[in-house]
């Protein structure tokens, strides 16, 4: 006859078994809890960083791509910052008609690429033409000097002084009229300082703007022409 012990010793051992699966059981669905945080928090941190990142994205190309080109997304190709200040800046010294009209009117419309403290600069500019009587029925337009563009002389005419900010050397020639008369008619080298200004974008899809002049103009003479 087996003793009176043995159906004892058998409850016990299933009964352990069993509480051991249970206790496996709990502790895998605490590690799934947990797997399930972790991913929950990854998630959050990829939406907060999708959320955050730009939804436009300024890359500068060169205008030549024979060669093709390679270059960090956040760097300004020197032709396009050479290419920006003479745009704006013809553009401020465009009067169709009538100075004290146009160039109250291009300041107006080309704010968004001009710095703060360039803005003010031309409004005192502004100012004081035309208390000097130098804007009432002026036509004026500038325009570059053939020969002495971008092209021919790359390091003469922008210079990059820091990660942020060039030098943009202007050769150009101004004409102005007084009631179709010429009244100025000279070459002149406009130093320009250009920086980096992305505040805007719908607006200043450039990412750039004119700080104005970095030195004095001077006038320049040209081989065998008029200065």
């Amino acid at each position: 006859p087996f003793p009176t012990s043995a159906p004892c010793l058998v409850t016990v051992a299933t009964m352990s078994r069993f509480r051991n699966k249970v206790d496996a059981q709990q502790a895998h669905i605490v590690s799934l809890r947990l797997a399930v945080v972790i991913l929950a928090l990854i998630c959050t941190g990829l939406w907060y960083g999708w959320r955050s990142a730009p939804t436009d994205l300024t890359v500068h190309v060169p205008p030549d791509l024979r060669s093709g080109s390679t270059r960090k997304w956040w760097d300004v190709p020197p032709e396009n910052v050479y290419a920006f200040a003479l745009y704006i800046f013809g553009q401020l010294n465009r009067w169709p008609s009538d100075g004290e009209q146009d160039y109250r009117r291009a300041i107006y419309g080309l704010q968004s690429y001009l710095t703060p403290g360039c803005k003010t600069f031309l409004d005192g500019d502004y100012e004081y033409r035309k208390a000097a009587g130098e804007l009432r029925q002026r036509v004026r337009g500038v325009y570059e000097v053939l020969g002495r563009g971008y092209s021919e002389d790359p390091a003469l005419r922008v210079k990059q002084l820091d990660r942020d900010s060039w030098l943009v050397q202007l050769d150009l020639n101004a004409d102005e009229y007084y009631a179709a008369e010429p009244v100025k008619r000279v070459v002149v080298r406009y130093p320009l300082r250009v920086v980096r200004f992305d505040l805007d974008p719908e607006r200043n899809k450039w990412g750039l703007a004119l700080d104005c002049y970095q030195g004095t103009p001077q006038k320049i003479a040209l081989p065998g022409g008029e200065p």
